[in-house]
């Protein structure tokens, strides 16, 4: 019994500011390790303009229109739904950046390599649409791999030109799968949830069922 109330005791004592500050630091070294590793002014240039696809989820918006506009039906309608998750998600993003407030990194002698809509960096725009575009459109029909490539591709610029902490770029994919998850979910998982034919709220058989006589 000692020993246990001990270790209760020294767990309540760790410095967890330290661990933060430790989180911070990994933060900032894997920023570092991304914004050295393998540049040359060329590469950046290219980084750049490929990166420029996912400002405002500009390349994920256009793909989702135009397969929307060439399709019909149900097809259509799965299109539909999984463009606006996509916008839903950009809107809900620039709002949650708005409340966290986190400013861009700024590494020493490193400036970032392009300029950006604003400063504020949790999370990741480019990554969380371009996560939800992703798993929303291969939902909707569209080849997985190129989508998933893309995404990468995107979300990995985003480091390499030292606009985003490398939790802010993880903190947009998991926010991005998330809505478009919800968004697009087949309807048959929602209707697995409800009750079945001829039970109530409960569970119960329904009450006006005829009695044999």
């Amino acid at each position: 019994m000692l020993k246990h109330t001990a270790l209760g005791a020294s767990l309540s004592c760790l410095p967890l500011d330290r661990l933060g500050r430790i989180a911070i630091s990994l933060d900032e070294k894997l920023l570092l390790l991304a914004r050295t590793w393998r540049h040359t002014p060329a590469a950046e240039r290219k980084v750049a303009r490929f990166s420029l696809l996912g400002e405002h989820a500009g390349v994920w918006l256009l793909l989702g229109a135009t397969e929307s506009l060439r399709s019909s039906g149900e097809r259509r309608t799965r299109w539909a739904r999984a463009t606006g998750a996509v916008a839903g998600t950009y809107a809900a993003n620039t709002a949650l950046k708005l409340v966290v407030r986190r400013i861009r990194p700024e590494l020493p002698g490193l400036p970032p390599l392009m300029s950006t809509p604003t400063h504020f960096s949790f999370p990741s725009a480019h990554s969380s649409t371009s996560f939800a575009g992703a798993l929303a459109y291969s939902r909707a029909g569209f080849p997985a791999t190129p989508l998933y490539a893309l995404t990468l591709g995107l979300a990995l610029s985003r480091l390499y030109l030292g606009v985003h902490y490398p939790s802010d770029v993880l903190a947009g994919a998991l926010f991005g799968l998330a809505i478009a998850d919800v968004c697009t979910r087949s309807p048959s998982t929602w209707s697995g949830m409800a009750p079945a034919n001829g039970a109530g709220a409960s569970g119960a058989p329904a009450a006006n069922e005829a009695t044999a006589v």
